[in-house]
């Protein structure tokens, strides 16, 4: 895993990758991978992004680790799936903070990183960074998962994103 690539990550998120809770999250599919997956790489990626950049690498490491830190039914209807893009910053928010003490930073990282699908802008570099990196990993995902048919995928995403910035 990723983690063992790197001690110093493994040491800050420890804790929560041995939560009985969070480790709920191994079965639940997303993307074509499961959400803890997902979230390890966003996490990581983000991490050392973030350590680049000499920014908060520590609450990178721990708000990108949670951002999709919810619980969901496997056999949810394509509309509560659809849904669940709108409303699952706010549950991964409130499942993490049953769980974890959290910096405010790493609350914005979680309820922010679906901007701008989300109107919650980010209020740190270190959010943008967990956003930025959520839709990377997300496209590479789904790339993976329909076998490179959903190139166009990231050309839309890109000029929605271009389009809204200006």
């Amino acid at each position: 895993m990723i983690e063992e690539l790197d001690r110093e990550y493994s040491q800050l998120v420890y804790h929560i990758l041995i939560n009985s809770e969070f480790n709920k999250i191994k079965s639940i599919e997303h993307h074509g991978v499961t959400r803890y997956e997902h979230s390890l790489k966003v996490s990581y990626y983000s991490y050392k992004i973030a350590k680049f950049l000499h920014l908060d690498y520590k609450d990178v490491a721990r708000g990108g680790l949670l951002h999709d830190f919810f619980l969901s039914n496997e056999d949810r209807t394509s509309k509560e799936r659809f849904l669940s893009t709108f409303v699952h910053p706010k549950k991964a928010v409130e499942k993490s903070l049953e769980n974890f003490e959290l910096s405010e930073k790493e609350i914005d990282m979680i309820r922010t990183h679906m901007f701008p699908i989300n109107i919650a802008v980010p209020k740190y570099a270190e959010s943008w960074i967990v956003s930025f990196v959520d839709k990377g990993v997300a496209i590479m995902e789904f790339e993976h998962k329909f076998q490179g048919r959903l190139a166009y995928l990231f050309n839309v995403y890109f000029l929605l994103l271009l389009n809204h910035i200006r």
